[in-house]
């Protein structure tokens, strides 16, 4: 019977090629500074870093290449196959990619117009979307490619409806794309709840909102990504890491 195998199963020394697209802000740096004890790192991102010197001190500790992959780039798909090939070219085999790039704005209802849903959808669906469709092709057989969702995949946020509904919308692809790029590349999402709040987040109110009773933190997703990266008959699957928010009443 045929096993399957995993890209991580590889010399104990050797440091495979990992691609986090939104990789240099927020939780998509975060992730990029755990990954790095154990990958190289392709790191896309539409901005300057928050913190350019965290990129530098990731450059010391692992080879990183950064690539600029804007959402509102007419020319966003040649870009990516262009830079995709470029990596290729130089030797870089990619054996795995999560995309973490996406916004999330506070959008009630009655504050909607055609543009402000045309960036959000741009930057939450399409974005991941293609990124999605230009890697597939890159990444070596048995590669994962892992999508950071939300737990509003299960509970929208009224206040953040089409965002939610954008996140939803991914996690359609995960499924579908899973089925698409079987059996050589496997397809997981990660629907996450408060793990990373921001500024204008009040934290007690989000813990309470949970029957853990408690916020989450970026380990609880790394320890999920680097399950579902070494796990070779995992795919087309959502893993909630949300603290059990979708059940509170």
């Amino acid at each position: 019977m045929q096993t399957g195998h995993s890209t991580s199963e590889v010399e104990i020394n050797e440091k495979t090629w990992r691609i986090i697209v939104g990789g240099v802000r927020r939780l998509g740096l975060v992730l990029a500074k755990s990954l790095s004890e154990n990958h190289k790192l392709v790191l896309t991102s539409s901005q300057t870093p928050e913190r350019a010197e965290e990129i530098s001190k990731l450059s010391i500790l692992t080879d990183v290449r950064r690539l600029r992959w804007d959402a509102n780039d007419p020319q966003l798909t040649s870009q990516m196959m262009t830079d995709l090939e470029a990596l290729r070219g130089d030797g870089i085999q990619l054996n795995g990619a999560v995309i973490a790039a996406g916004t999330f704005p506070s959008t009630p209802l009655g504050s909607w117009d055609v543009n402000t849903l045309q960036q959000i959808w741009k930057i939450n669906l399409t974005f991941p979307f293609l990124a999605a469709q230009s890697l597939a092709p890159y990444l070596t057989d048995g590669s994962c490619i892992q999508f950071i969702l939300d737990t509003c995949i299960h509970r929208p946020w009224l206040n953040r409806l089409p965002y939610s509904s954008a996140k939803s919308g991914l996690a359609s692809l995960v499924y579908g794309l899973a089925q698409s790029l079987a059996p050589n590349i496997r397809v997981v999402g990660h629907a996450i709840g408060a793990v990373l709040p921001d500024a204008e987040s009040d934290p007690a109110f989000l813990q309470n909102q949970t029957l853990l009773k408690r916020l989450g933190c970026p380990e609880d997703l790394i320890r999920a990504i680097n399950y579902a990266d070494s796990s070779p008959y995992l795919t087309g699957e959502i893993l909630t890491l949300d603290g059990g928010r979708r059940w509170f009443i």
